[in-house]
């Protein structure tokens, strides 16, 4: 008689970088079960990345804004589910709200950090150790495992996403050209943001050695992109191409993965590059890459050292941003070519 693989539901991260960072955990479930069929529950924008990591069965739309309590709709989505069978649901969010549909579910086994005194709610709930722990993806992959096992650092796989072919409308390379996609906004805060200025430098200095540029953010980036554009001066039509605002979440996925090199400021695209295997160079200022940093072998970390940071602020509290502003263009390029890869004889 065959066994009936084990079914596991995981209530996805409402961000773009901790959702990609989230597939380090499906693979490490995958790892221990191969026949483990894993559903994500997340809200209905996440789903061109889960769409993008084999690991991944089903998305499951939930039907609530990132924010919003809804209990009627939550008891109603876990009533919806029961007829699933799930053997284990894994919560990676820490809020209360966030372990409801689960428990309304029914699923016997209800994996978790403790967060908001989730008591009841999850029945397998951990008491995380920061120290032990300093990585968000250890963090996530920790859950993987049993509960004796919550607070030891686990070895993690890297996040491999596959992208589709793109087919949004860009203007091809040139024979031996390159392309440089510029990752320019964060949506945490201007904090994070490198100075257009010195995004501008990089794309010229890229473009006279015969590189094309483009640039890819939400509608909220397209301000810096435009800033960045007006201050390329030896751009063309061809060489360089702001789609800041033009681009939908599956089609930047798909672009992204067009790029021989992706530089970004610490964003969510800069995982989706980091996971796509891209040559990253990943600018830091008020976060840290010691608790988020690209999860690739293929990326250069820039982050100027400044005796009030990394202050995890979305604007700098002390309005001079040095922790940006000492970043310049030229330790930027030093990276970009040290990832190119060499030419063997």
């Amino acid at each position: 008689m065959s066994v009936a693989p084990y079914k596991v539901l995981i209530v996805g991260p409402s961000w773009i970088g901790d959702m990609v960072m989230a597939q380090s955990l499906f693979m490490a479930i995958k790892a221990d079960k191969p026949d483990a069929i894993i559903d994500v529950l997340a809200l209905a924008w996440t789903k061109p990345l889960l769409d993008r990591m084999p690991e991944v069965n089903r998305a499951i739309a939930m039907p609530i804004s990132h924010g919003v309590f809804g209990l009627k709709m939550r008891k109603a989505l876990g009533k919806s589910l029961q007829a699933s069978h799930y053997d284990q649901a894994i919560v990676l969010p820490n809020s209360w709200k966030s372990a409801l549909v689960h428990w309304f579910a029914n699923i016997p086994r209800r994996t978790g950090w403790k967060g908001e005194a989730r008591y009841g709610l999850l029945n397998d709930l951990r008491m995380l150790d920061k120290t032990a722990l300093p990585l968000m993806v250890q963090r996530f992959v920790s859950l993987a495992y049993p509960a004796k096992h919550a607070n030891i650092a686990p070895s993690y796989p890297i996040p491999k996403m596959v992208a589709d072919a793109t087919t949004f409308a860009v203007s091809p390379l040139t024979t031996g050209q390159k392309r440089l996609i510029l990752c320019p906004g964060a949506e945490f805060g201007p904090a994070k943001q490198w100075p257009a200025k010195s995004y501008a430098e990089v794309s010229e200095a890229l473009i006279e050695q015969d590189w094309q540029v483009l640039v890819l953010g939400s509608e909220a980036d397209k301000a810096v992109a435009d800033e960045i554009e007006q201050q390329t001066d030896n751009r063309n039509a061809h060489t360089f191409v702001n789609l800041c605002g033009l681009t939908q979440l599956h089609e930047a996925i798909d672009l992204l993965a067009t790029a021989d090199t992706v530089i970004s400021n610490d964003s969510g695209l800069m995982h989706i590059a980091a996971a796509l295997q891209k040559p990253l160079v990943a600018i830091y200022g008020p976060t840290s890459p010691n608790f988020t940093p690209p999860l690739s072998e293929q990326s250069a970390i820039i982050q100027f050292d400044v005796d009030c940071g990394p202050c995890f602020q979305r604007t700098c509290p002390e309005q001079h941003h040095k922790c940006m502003q000492g970043i310049h263009s030229r330790d930027v390029l030093t990276s970009v070519q040290k990832l190119q890869p060499q030419n063997t004889p």
